[in-house]
């Protein structure tokens, strides 16, 4: 390189360094000692050569800052080289930052031999960084200040000098350019900026003047800045930093409060003087030295206490706020404050008696009552709470009776609060407390009031189990059992009663000496309202088992209580229904309703919550007993076992078509069991289940044998008897399919396992989804089998679902979008005008549940297609496909902006169809096309509005408002 470095021309200099920089750029990691040292001491001479060199000469030394082979002092004398001979800010944004990458290598390798240069690094940088103002270089230029000061560099006389050149750039005022390829965001320089200003109490003296200043200003953004700012630094000061300012602090921080129209900015107030309160809390107090907390509350407390007399002035919510901000910092805080505003909030819910005012002013006390909860225990020579319980729990109790149902509410937040301060209530208060519960769950009209008391006695009823075991479920069972029978209002008030009562009894079991208590009343409840056969017994079990569902959800974290209720509920629930097909069977009367496809629908879920969160050893224990009733008709583990004859839900005759409906409940149990728990006789119970889903002539048995058996091959294990099983199911449905009067229940079943096998990606789901792409031609079963690819894509609510153990493989619904759209899309042009609404309707369900994501990246392809599908006369294929278009319309305004005509034509003529879903969905269409482009809008704004006029007389309310919202927007 000789000729190129000795060159007169720079430029030639220039390109000669640049060669030897890109050079030591890829292979400095392999120079020696000496050869690091010969090369740095020939770029720092280079420093002084003309400017055009200096940017070659840079990357240089950035090579060389990276090599270990780097000698003690080198790191020095090439920063003072840098400091002492380059104009920094005159460099190009790419140099400068070149420049501070070498300052951030030699800083993360050299640190000891930077730091014996004391201040005089510091001021160097300071001179590199003055005036920066490209983003990109000022993000690096950040982090190096922050290391300055977090790894304890000597700042020396210069603390002032490099606050200055920081803090220049508060408040943040950037906007990325447009298709910016950086990605840097405003938000990326606060959040760095914010790190430096809060990094160091040393630069409390300038910064806080300066946080008050912007706190002053007008602009929203720089007064949010600041507070975030203040609260953050507040994390490091102590009271000597923040005593000068805290009267400014204050007095900024009141004014927002109280004059802000801004919940972001009142928000970060109340942040900002938590963190104060905090800070000034955490604080060592000398002897000597004066309470500056003391003070500052006292401040508080003068400025605010007087407000809080004035419930229904502006002034009172954002002075309790500021209150309970400063009472949150910390239990000292909470003692100053509760101590002078508690008496006086109690002695102001005295004097007012509108509902109105005492509801601010309970909600005010509940506030506070609140943050005693983070401390915890009640300490009695501190807590003001504890020499006002009295007139607490009085205030509390005045407002469970008031007739407000508003003042109930928060008097019922009140007590749950007050119920969870350990030690605070006594045995006399909790009875009334219970009492009170049961009145306002019961006999309140309101039900807002009452479904407030049930969750409040969920709360607390692990607190106090015995209090509640012993006095709310002995009173709720008295309720439940003075069952009279009557005729119009009375009976109907009854029957509401009677609701409330198992409601509250589900609401309370949530601990397991109480589900002890609840469940046997529950169960004993259902014993009698199913002996009967009028409409109104089945809804009076439904509601039964949906306490009994709510009991077992709650009970499904806690293994003692989890098992308890399994072989407590599920027994007695396959006895009763057991029992009552047998009735059937031999035609007695009393306990039809058992049977009924409503009362089997919401047992499902009851022994579904009891199964799922079994241990395995007990699953294993609850299964040897639970299969064998079904298949051998063994029956001695169930309670009140002497059954007028054998139970054989899998047998054949006409006599046992009670007893095939309980499939369902054996369905709730076997496909909610943990994976690897092993079921009894499984290839039978499979061979059983297929032959009752292909012939039996009830369609709800049918359907639930086909979902057991899918549910079971879900979790099959790999193997050839999984191939035999499947086999054996291909071989019963082909011919069924093809012909004869049970084509549908074949086609259940093909549904069914194909989702089973598509789930859990195994080779067969291809040939079984095929088949079910050829029946979309059949004329018969082409509408039914469209239909099914909702039930394929869509979330299963009793089986085949993460909850109950299935086998579901991440991103399922994209593999089968994948293999199957282009087939659907391949049929449609291949069909015959009569099932090519068929080929539509299935493909908008797979678009329908598909992640909007990948929907969005495949929009180009599919439009077209959806476009056509809006002039299908299938209410459901028009349903589909709005409901498919309207979140598109809003994520990729871009591609629909090209089809906007055919869109706001489709729309439109849809908003006048006979069926009031699909005018709502095609007016939630017409409202989001006003996200594309205006300019893309414009030509058809005139259109759409007289249009969308005559919806606005449309005889359904829901229209109307949806008219009102689309018209509007246009």
């Amino acid at each position: 390189l000789r000729f190129c470095l000795e060159n007169t021309d720079p430029r030639m200099r220039g390109r000669g360094i640049q060669l030897l920089s890109e050079v030591l750029l890829q292979c400095y990691s392999l120079l020696q000692e000496k050869e690091v040292l010969h090369l740095v001491l020939f770029y720092e001479s280079r420093l002084q050569d003309h400017h055009l060199v200096i940017p070659s000469v840079l990357q240089g030394l950035r090579a060389l800052s990276m090599c270990e082979m780097l000698s003690p002092g080198l790191a020095v004398s090439v920063l003072k080289a840098i400091f002492q001979e380059v104009h920094v800010q005159s460099l190009l944004q790419l140099d400068r930052h070149t420049v501070y990458s070498i300052i951030t290598n030699f800083m993360n390798t050299r640190e000891e031999e930077l730091k014996g240069l004391g201040a005089n690094f510091t001021f160097g940088f300071i001179q590199v960084m003055d005036g920066e103002k490209d983003p990109r270089n000022l993000l690096v230029a950040f982090q190096i200040v922050r290391d300055l000061i977090a790894k304890d560099y000597s700042l020396g006389p210069f603390v002032e000098e490099l606050f200055e050149v920081t803090s220049c750039y508060f408040p943040v005022d950037f906007t990325p350019p447009p298709n910016d390829p950086h990605g840097i965001q405003r938000e990326d320089l606060i959040l760095s900026l914010r790190a430096v200003l809060a990094s160091t109490p040393q630069f409390a003296e300038f910064l806080l003047p300066l946080l008050i200043e912007k706190l002053d200003s007008e602009l929203q953004s720089a007064k949010l800045d600041s507070l975030q700012t203040l609260t953050a630094c507040c994390a490091i000061y102590g009271q000597k930093e923040l005593q000068e300012f805290l009267p400014s602090l204050w007095s900024s921080l009141r004014r927002e409060v109280f004059q802000t129209a801004s919940e972001k900015i009142e928000t970060e107030c109340l942040a900002a003087l938590h963190a104060l309160s905090a800070c000034l809390s955490r604080s060592v107090l000398s002897s000597d030295s004066e309470d500056v907390l003391d003070s500052f509350l006292s401040s508080i407390l003068q400025d605010c206490r007087h407000h809080l007399c004035e419930p229904d002035m502006k002034l009172v919510w954002p002075s309790a706020k500021l209150l309970q901000a400063a009472a949150g910092a910390s239990l000292r805080t909470y003692h100053r404050i509760t101590h002078s505003v508690l008496p006086l909030l109690l002695e102001q819910y005295t004097k007012h008696t509108q509902s109105s005012q005492r509801r601010t002013i309970l909600e005010m006390l509940l506030g506070f009552l609140e943050l005693q909860q983070k401390w915890g225990h009640v300490e009695e020579d501190e807590s003001i709470l504890l020499s006002l319980q009295a007139p607490v729990c009085s205030v509390v109790f005045s407002a469970l009776v008031d007739p407000s149902v508003q003042l109930q509410l928060v008097g019922i937040k009140a007590l749950t609060v007050l119920g969870s301060l350990q030690g605070f209530l006594s045995s006399s208060d909790l009875e009334l407390v219970v009492d009170h519960l049961i009145r306002l769950a019961l006999h309140e009209e309101d039900s807002q009031s009452s479904e407030a008391a049930m969750e409040a006695a969920g709360s607390l009823a692990p607190t106090y189990p015995k209090v509640f075991s012993g006095r709310m479920v002995p009173r709720l069972e008295e309720e439940l059992q003075s069952g009279r029978t009557g005729k119009g209002e009375s009976y109907h008030n009854h029957r509401s009663l009677q609701q409330r009562c198992l409601q509250a009894l589900a609401s309370v079991s949530t601990h397991t000496s109480i589900v002890r208590e609840t469940v046997p009343v529950l169960l004993q409840h259902l014993q009698k309202v199913q002996k009967g056969t009028e409409a109104r017994n089945t809804q009076d079990v439904v509601a039964v088992c949906q306490s009994l569902h709510r009991v077992a959800l709650q009970c499904q974290q806690d293994a003692e209580g989890c098992w308890y209720f399994h072989q407590t509920v599920v027994p007695c629930l396959l006895a009763m229904a057991v029992q009552a097909a047998m009735q059937e069977s031999t035609h007695r009367l009393p306990g039809k309703a058992l049977l009924e496809e409503e009362v089997l629908a919401a047992m499902i879920p009851v022994i579904s919550a009891a199964t799922t969160h079994l241990s395995p050893e007990l699953a294993a224990q609850s299964v040897s007993h639970v299969v064998p009733l079904f298949l051998d008709g063994e029956v001695s583990f169930l309670p009140q076992n002497s059954f007028p004859c054998s139970f054989q839900p899998f047998g054949d005759g006409e006599c046992l078509e009670a007893q095939r409906r309980l499939v369902a409940l054996l369905m709730a149990f076997v496909c909610s069991l943990p994976r690897d728990v092993a079921i009894p006789q499984q290839e039978w119970l499979l061979r059983e289940l297929l032959a009752l889903s292909c012939s039996c002539n009830c369609p709800f048995t049918a359907t639930t044998a086909a979902k057991c058996f899918a549910g079971l091959v879900n979790k099959h294990p790999a193997g050839q008897q999984l191939d035999e099983i499947l086999q054996l199911a291909m071989n019963r449905m082909e011919p069924s399919l093809a012909e004869g009067p049970r084509r549908m229940q074949a086609l259940t079943l093909l549904l069914w396992v194909t989702k089973a096998l598509v789930l859990r990606y195994h080779p067969l789901s291809s040939c079984l989804t095929d088949k079910l792409l050829g029946l979309l031609g059949d004329t018969e079963l082409g509408p039914a089998t469209a239909d099914g690819f909702s039930l394929l894509m869509a979330e299963s609510p009793d089986v085949l679902h993460k909850g109950c153990h299935a086998d579901v493989r991440i991103m399922f619904r994209q593999r089968f979008f994948t293999d199957n759209v282009p087939k659907l899309v391949q049929g449609f042009h291949g069909a015959g005008p009569d099932v090519k609404a068929n080929y539509l309707k299935g493909l908008s369900h797979v678009l329908n549940h598909l992640p909007k994501p990948v929907l969005v990246t495949e929009l180009p392809t599919l439009l077209s297609l959806l476009l056509e599908a809006l002039s299908c006369s299938d209410r459901v294929v028009q349903l589909s496909t709005l409901s498919c278009l309207h979140p598109l319309l809003l994520e990729a305004p871009q591609v629909m902006s090209l089809h906007v005509d055919t869109l706001v034509t489709k729309f439109l003529n849809l908003t006048s169809s006979p069926t009031m879903a699909v005018r709502i969905a095609a007016l939630r269409c017409a409202h989001a096309l006003t996200s594309l482009p205006t300019t893309v809008l414009l030509p058809y704004k005139g259109r759409v509005i007289r249009a969308l006029a005559k919806p606005l007389d449309d005889k359904k309310r829901l229209v109307r408002k949806e008219a009102v919202a689309a018209r509007g927007e246009w």
